[in-house]
């Protein structure tokens, strides 16, 4: 599988490959406790830098990859059957560099613009405060499996 090209996270040792995007670095230098959520004007950037910097047909499907965060994976989990039953693929739950915070990393070839994946990032935002985890962490793109 490829791997993911361009992604937007909070925590910087979760960093994958990124194209230069300077909402990254927007994200994850603020000082606040409570990241703040990742804008629609962010995503729009995001898109038009995918769009010269890669080959991808942005306006069709990409799999996109999404991730929860907290400490304590026991709280994660049921989160990841419900996005599961959504019908997201469960990639991997996972200790973060610090050892102290746990990464639920699910999956998903949706086709996105900018504002539905603004409305689909609001969502998660929303899905973490309801089951009480730490956060949503944002996330990542990468071309759908077969395609180029």
């Amino acid at each position: 599988m490829n791997k993911p090209l361009i992604r937007l996270t909070r925590y910087p040792a979760l960093l994958l490959i990124l194209v230069a995007l300077t909402v990254t670095a927007a994200i994850a230098q603020s000082p606040t406790p409570r990241r703040p959520a990742i804008t629609l004007v962010q995503l729009e950037d995001m898109f038009q830098n995918m769009r010269e910097k890669t080959k991808w047909n942005v306006d069709g499907d990409l799999l996109w990859g999404y991730f929860f965060t907290d400490p304590q994976p026991d709280k994660v989990r049921p989160l990841a059957d419900e996005l599961t039953k959504l019908g997201y693929r469960y990639v991997d739950l996972y200790a973060a560099r610090d050892g102290k915070t746990h990464v639920l990393h699910v999956e998903k070839v949706e086709t996105h613009t900018p504002r539905s994946l603004h409305e689909r990032n609001t969502e998660f935002y929303r899905l973490a405060e309801r089951h009480g985890i730490a956060s949503y962490d944002g996330m990542d793109v990468g071309p759908a499996p077969g395609k180029p």
